[in-house]
């Protein structure tokens, strides 16, 4: 199948089965930040960094999965689901988080500090959900376009029911909400080796080997640049990795070239076509959006 991924075991295809509908709607803030591949590497850095502070998080990738073997691997896997509970058909959409569900339920065990954690701790399960939605969020609001308060919003209301399908109880529905549970597990931070190796590895160009490695470390530098300043001091990230002004240059035109060339092949694309709408729906202006998706909805006209 031409538009099929292997995720977990299962082929997901974004392209079928016709009609059928994602978990977001096309005309989404979520459609609309998710089309954008330099936000969510952007983004995606930025998550992992916030989740590793915690050992609790840290401890639970690091020993349960190939993360330390795999690192890229395994975010690209990270990214494919991210991907299917966006754009995918519902039925793959509701299976693919299954599955991820059933595979975190075995994950359990203790820090290097003695602390218990499972990943399916409330606590835990929360925060991975709330550093997601910041990270691509913010990505794109700073490097893409700037996102009105009222579309910050309905970003993340968007969110809440594959949010909840993960098992997340109380969803973050706005920056604030970030910023409260932010505060509630900055006490837990720390700076560790991890961190600093995931960084190396995003840096050195095997992230993805077609991209110059100059733009890689460029992308690892606005992730870092991203993050809340308390958080970035107490992880020790310091001026080496500083945002150079020709590296945000760089990231912001790549980003804009993005958000307007079409990614024809790609899961955007792949689910517009899905539902009746051109492959280049996601691309189109605003009032284009509107009209395709007012005459996709328009009752068929009996012929006689």
């Amino acid at each position: 199948m031409a538009g099929s991924k292997t995720y977990l075991g299962w082929k997901v295809d974004f392209s079928r089965p016709r009609g059928e509908a994602a978990l977001v709607a096309p005309d989404s803030m979520s459609w609309r930040v998710f089309k954008n591949p330099v936000a969510l590497a952007i983004g995606g850095i930025c998550a992992v960094l916030l989740e590793f502070a915690d050992a609790r998080i840290r401890s639970g990738v690091w020993d349960h999965s190939v993360f330390k073997t795999d690192p890229i691997g395994r975010s690209k896997r990270t990214g494919i689901a991210a991907m299917v509970g966006v754009f995918g058909p519902q039925s793959a959409a509701r299976r693919v988080i299954q599955g991820v569900n059933n595979m975190h339920a075995g994950v359990a065990g203790t820090t290097p500090s003695g602390e218990a954690y499972k990943a399916l701790d409330a606590e835990l399960l929360a925060w991975v959900s709330a550093t997601a939605g910041y990270g691509f969020l913010t990505a794109y609001d700073r490097f893409v376009r700037p996102v009105s308060e009222a579309d910050k919003s309905r970003f993340f209301a968007e969110g809440e029911t594959v949010t909840k399908l993960y098992g997340v109880e109380r969803p973050i529905l706005s920056l604030a909400d970030f910023d409260v549970m932010l505060a509630q597990l900055m006490p837990r931070f720390e700076p560790h080796p991890i961190n600093l190796e995931f960084l190396d590895i995003m840096r050195s160009g095997e992230a993805a080997k077609w991209v110059p490695r100059g733009l890689q470390s460029a992308l690892v530098h606005a992730a870092i640049a991203i993050l809340p300043k308390h958080v970035r001091t107490c992880l020790e990230l310091g001026p080496d990795y500083d945002l150079s002004p020709r590296g945000e240059w760089v990231v912001k035109l790549m980003a804009q070239i993005a958000e307007r060339v079409p990614d024809l092949t790609g899961p955007a694309a792949q689910a517009s076509a899905r539902l009746g709408l051109p492959r280049t729906f996601l691309w189109r202006s605003a009032a284009s959006q509107v009209r395709l998706l007012n005459d996709l909805h328009k009752p068929a006209v009996a012929t006689s």
